[in-house]
């Protein structure tokens, strides 16, 4: 009877050995003062700076990249998703007025090779680096049989800390206050399964395909890492009532914006506030997508939106323009009415 081994079984402990080795001087290079222990420790150890906070109260997270991740396996580009995947979870956790911590990743694979696996590290560890947090741990899962060989998954963990006094929850947000939305970089991580299905599809597109309009190819335009808005809320937090934030992903503004504003309060949107970016243009008009569809499936152009005071409204867009934000004065808060969202031209 011919000899079984782990390895003719598909899965190579040497090579996730090597894996590791590769990954320690990215890895270590998002560490911050309070991380207590090294790559390979069963458990991550973190100690707070119990200076900094009064209160402490700790914020989670947790999100993936979804099928933006077909993307990076046709065009075989990986050092991005991973800033795709740090930033859906310290964005959402950031809503809360969180200062991101550490973060963990699992990546999950059919068969692991190395150094493709080290590309998507490396954008892990540099979303960890812009975002502040520490790269504390993570698991590699080597499935043979249940992922493709060539394709992987990926899942990330955030953990942050705030003030009690400090959280921001939109509890505080009233009419009159304003709305600030800050760009995007693109798609983000989300609508990708449409998003595929009219340009490569019903377009018949190739990720190779030149698009004048969009001034890059159709895979470039898509792979573009999702924007982290920590720097932007740090810009701000301690000189402008920040009241209410919002991530947008899936469901878009109108799914998401209303997730921050309590009873009898309507988002007034200015439609004409901004521009929406070509790529969302060009999926609409070859997929002939509703109106409706698109604002509901994408961020079109806008991926974070602060609450202030009507104010302090000024000040807030020229601080995230000194910081590289470009950002728009996107309504204003009503009383009244059954709607959470309304559009208005003008």
């Amino acid at each position: 009877m011919e000899e079984m081994t782990y390895r003719k079984a598909g899965v190579d402990i040497d090579e996730g050995d090597r894996f590791v080795r590769l990954i320690s001087p990215l890895v270590k290079k998002t560490f911050r003062p309070e991380v207590m222990t090294d790559i390979g420790s069963f458990g991550a150890l973190f100690k707070m700076d119990m200076t900094k906070y009064r209160e402490p109260v700790l914020v989670s997270g947790t999100d993936g990249v979804g099928t933006k991740l077909k993307i990076a396996f046709m065009m075989d580009k990986h050092d991005t998703v991973g800033i795709d995947l740090v930033a859906m979870c310290v964005n959402d956790i950031l809503t809360l007025g969180a200062e991101p911590l550490f973060f963990l990743d699992y990546f999950a694979t059919g068969k692991l090779k190395s150094e493709k696996a080290s590309e998507v590290v490396r954008g892990i560890a540099e979303g960890c680096r812009e975002s502040g947090c520490a790269l504390i741990g993570g698991e590699t899962a080597e499935m043979p049989g249940f992922y493709e060989e060539d394709e992987y998954d990926l899942a990330g963990f955030a953990v942050g800390a705030v003030d009690k006094g400090g959280i921001v929850d939109g509890s505080g947000i009233g009419e009159g206050d304003a709305l600030i939305g800050i760009a995007s970089s693109g798609l983000h991580s989300n609508g990708y399964s449409l998003a595929r299905k009219v340009l490569f599809e019903m377009a018949r597109y190739s990720p190779d395909t030149y698009i004048p309009e969009l001034s890059s190819t159709v895979g470039e335009a898509l792979l573009k890492p999702t924007r982290i808005y920590v720097k932007a809320y740090e810009a701000l937090r301690d000189r402008i009532r920040v009241k209410g934030m919002a991530h947008i992903t899936g469901g878009g503004i109108p799914g998401n914006v209303p997730r921050i504003l309590r009873e009898g309060l309507t988002a007034v949107i200015r439609e004409s506030s901004w521009t929406v970016p070509p790529v969302f243009e060009l999926i609409r008009e070859r997929g002939n997508v509703p109106g409706g569809d698109m604002e509901k499936t994408f961020n079109m152009g806008i991926g974070y939106v602060m609450v202030v005071p009507e104010s302090e409204c000024a000040s807030a867009l020229s601080l995230l323009k000194e910081r590289g934000f470009e950002a728009c004065d996107l309504g204003r808060i009503e009383k009244g009415g059954k709607e959470k969202i309304r559009y208005v031209v003008g």
